[in-house]
């Protein structure tokens, strides 16, 4: 299984009284790593419904568990995979974690819904789409329905 990974910056404005890393921020650094995922498999950009319909999905649920305070300034690497794909949904898990260490700061999941852009209900991931998410999958859930 593959992941994405991303070095983002720690900045002043990101840091809370203690001078810890405020615990909002890692979901906005996992949003923008999950951009940058995106960007690398050729979805970036600008919306295209009739190109890619698998581009309107909505956000499910988020999760974090908070490991280890990322203090102060600097640098931080977000890794992203796909732990789950399903039939209508996807769970991304996501990890933060040092320049030069595999020890988490934090780690995630989020999981997303294709939905109809008409209807607003679930909706199967099309085949193109699963395809070029596969090597970043840990676990596929056998497809049901229609």
């Amino acid at each position: 299984m593959r992941f994405f990974e991303q070095v983002h910056g720690v900045y002043f404005d990101d840091l809370d009284a203690f001078q810890v890393l405020h615990n909002a921020r890692y979901v906005l650094l996992f949003e923008r790593t999950i951009g940058g995922f995106w960007r690398q498999l050729g979805w970036g950009g600008t919306l295209d419904m009739q190109n890619n319909p698998d581009q309107y999905h909505l956000v499910r649920a988020n999760h974090v568990e908070y490991l280890k305070p990322v203090e102060g300034t600097g640098e931080v690497r977000v890794r992203v995979w796909v732990e789950e794909l399903g039939r209508t949904s996807l769970t991304f898990a996501f990890c933060v974690l040092p320049l030069d260490q595999d020890v988490d700061h934090a780690r995630g999941q989020r999981v997303i819904v294709r939905v109809d852009q008409g209807s607003r209900l679930p909706s199967p991931w099309t085949e193109g789409f699963r395809k070029k998410l596969m090597p970043y999958v840990r676990t596929v859930k056998p497809l049901k329905g229609p």
